[in-house]
């Protein structure tokens, strides 16, 4: 099923600031909260698809991809294997956006920023990776599927992630009592002041590990390679930023996995020229073909065509053939193949070859010049001011 339009989930204009795409949000996060909505299938979903939109659109880098690119520019484009904002769980929601709901549902809120889970304990994500991937002219035109290699971290598999040698190697964290964050009052010329931060001593976990993996050093996470398979979805273009969900540095101590920039390079091609959606390929033609007309073959991605060149086809003349080009990226329709004539000039000619362009040049058929209408713009310009 396509994806709705990021600014029809949350209502908003493409003009809205950001202060009014977080409320726009945080009206539709509450309006299909879990909580209020116990057992709502499509309440849940509409929950997971408002905090997708928000999470693009509050990101001014992201919101500025997916203005020029639509879904496809921060991976969300249907049936290609990404995700805009990669909550495929409310936990991961309640995770990243648990300020937004301001209080609201008693545990959910107040716990401030992309890094509290929904028990108010810190839940380290890991960081994103960013990769190049060349597509040559073909790969562009029809999309492709990638595997590469990646090294990145991983979960640690001796101890499943977590950090311990077995479940009974915790001890709850003295300084925060098992919260993950501890509060401290402040005395100020304006009264009493509290402020809350990430527990120092268990660095937000609320618990110690009293016996570490040995493997990974209590981390969860071990320096390993992973195989990852992407489809890429026909159109893009170069310098184009995908984004796959959950395919970067695993978070330390079963924390959030981070996601996997994909950046498009493009290979050039021999004879076709990328001009946004078109492409233009350069058609060299001798003086007598051009003169009398001939049949010419044209480069297409899917393999040569054959244009008839008519007679007395003037140079810099452009042939069109539609629908040649390259996918819009949205699926806006296609490009074309722009075919532009030049006539080739040898610079050698024979003694036989000299003689003949010399009668040429007295024959009447060669002394009368282009008319005004066939003049180039820049010739009709310079007619005007002599």
């Amino acid at each position: 099923m396509a994806k709705r339009d990021y600014y029809e989930v949350l209502e908003v204009s493409k003009s809205a600031t950001a202060d009014e795409i977080k409320k726009a949000y945080r009206k539709k996060a509450i309006q299909f909260h879990p909580d209020k909505n116990p057992g709502n299938q499509e309440a849940e979903e509409k929950f997971k698809e408002a905090a997708e939109a928000y999470e693009v659109l509050s990101n001014p880098e992201k919101k500025q991809r997916y203005d020029q690119f639509g879904h496809a520019g921060v991976g969300g484009a249907a049936g290609g294997g990404f995700s805009g904002g990669g909550f495929s769980d409310i936990e991961d929601i309640f995770s990243a956006f648990g300020d937004i709901f301001g209080g609201h549902f008693g545990g959910f809120g107040g716990f401030g920023g992309s890094s509290r889970g929904r028990s108010g304990r810190r839940v380290a994500r890991g960081s994103d990776l960013r990769v190049k991937v060349k597509l040559n002219l073909n790969e562009i035109v029809n999309g492709a599927e990638k595997k590469i290699k990646v090294k990145k971290h991983v979960a640690c598999q001796h101890c499943n992630g977590t950090g311990a040698k077995n479940a009974s190697s915790y001890t709850t964290c003295n300084t925060c009592g098992g919260s993950g964050h501890v509060t401290r009052i402040q005395h100020t010329l304006l009264g009493q002041m509290q402020t809350s931060s990430t527990c120092p001593t268990c660095q937000g976990d609320g618990k110690m590990i009293t016996d570490k993996c040995n493997h990974c050093a209590g981390e969860g996470v071990v320096r390993d390679e992973e195989v990852i398979s992407i489809k890429i979805p026909a159109g893009v273009g170069e310098g184009m930023q995908l984004n796959v969900s959950g395919k970067g540095n695993t978070g330390r101590r079963g924390g959030i996995n981070g996601d996997l920039l994909v950046v498009i390079t493009e290979e050039e091609h021999e004879e076709l020229v990328r001009d946004g959606n078109n492409l233009i390929h350069n058609l060299f033609l001798s003086f007598p073909d051009i003169t009398l007309g001939t049949t010419a073959e044209i480069p297409t991605v899917e393999g040569k065509v054959k244009v008839k060149i008519e007679p007395g086809t003037q140079p810099e003349k452009i042939l069109r053939l539609r629908g040649k080009g390259i996918p819009d990226v949205n699926g806006y329709g296609r490009g074309d193949l722009l075919v532009r004539v030049h006539v080739w000039i040898p610079k050698k000619l024979s003694a036989e070859e000299k003689r003949m362009l010399e009668k040429l040049q007295t024959s009447p058929g060669f002394q009368e010049g282009p008319s005004y209408s066939e003049k180039s713009f820049f010739a009709k310009m310079r007619d005007m001011f002599e």
